[in-house]
């Protein structure tokens, strides 16, 4: 059973300006980022289950983006929804209780506040073990953006909250991959996979030995889609030389357990 833990999908009638307003630099999209693109994706690939991550730029946007994210809920789509620090904690688990949305997407670069901000770390506080959060990490922008989120930021909110249920996209640092291997060594945080345009960009013996060294019971796959495929995602895991049972940990069992999920492959 392969979970994809990162794929952005957004209402049909707004996908293509959302895709555009959220460009990064040197990236190209691979998908249209509808829902029914990634039906399609997920069919051509092998994908059973697709975490779909909701981002609120704007305080305002939060109850919105949280309906439609639980409106995605089926068999083939797990939501994942969205706060921001400027409500408070109250205000952000209300939203997400009152949609049953049980996790959640951190992206500092387009919502304009730091993985150390006090105002996030109150909302961490709030969610105890409640609250699933996979979370953007590393460069992808401006300078200033890009310093709103890395490595050592990752270590601390591990440290300060171990009841968190916490991943962290891009091995912990997104075009900081070794900083990421040296701080995030024997940190109790489950990275995620992705890296766009394609895993396979990376050398695999470095991945595989950070996978290794993490623990693949630590590791989860995500394709970042629509700004990678899927299909060549896969086969960048299966190419980097993992035993069978590290691959099915990190293409499924890993997530499963962090989602409390059925999964035959989970550990």
């Amino acid at each position: 059973m392969i979970i994809d833990a990162h794929a952005h999908v957004w209402p049909d009638k707004i996908a293509h300006a959302a895709l555009a307003g959220n460009r990064l630099p040197g990236l190209q999209a691979r998908g249209d980022g509808t829902v029914g693109g990634l039906m399609a994706d997920m069919s051509a690939s092998g994908v059973s289950l697709s975490c779909c991550l909701g981002i609120a730029n704007q305080a305002r946007h939060v109850d919105r983006v949280n309906e439609f994210v639980a409106s995605l809920r089926s068999p083939e789509r797990f939501g994942f929804g969205t706060v921001h620090v400027e409500l408070s904690p109250e205000e952000n688990l209300a939203s997400l209780r009152r949609h049953g949305v049980t996790a959640v997407k951190i992206h500092p670069l387009f919502q304009n506040f730091a993985l150390d901000d006090p105002r996030l770390w109150a909302i961490f506080e709030a969610f105890g073990s409640e609250i699933a959060v996979i979370t953007h990490v590393g460069e992808g922008g401006s300078p200033e953006a890009n310093a709103l989120s890395n490595p050592r930021m990752i270590r601390d909110i591990a440290r300060q909250f171990p009841q968190l249920r916490l991943m962290a996209c891009h091995f912990g640092g997104y075009k900081l991959f070794d900083d990421a291997r040296e701080i995030l060594s024997g940190v109790d945080v489950v990275l995620e996979t992705s890296w766009p345009p394609s895993l396979a960009t990376l050398r695999p013996e470095v991945v595989r030995r950070l996978i290794r060294d993490h623990g693949a019971e630590r590791i989860v796959f995500g394709s970042d889609w629509p700004m990678t495929s899927p299909t060549e995602e896969i086969a960048a895991i299966d190419a980097l030389g993992l035993s069978d049972d590290e691959v099915k940990l990190v293409l499924g069992g890993t997530m499963a357990r962090m989602l409390d999920l059925p999964s035959p492959w989970r550990a």
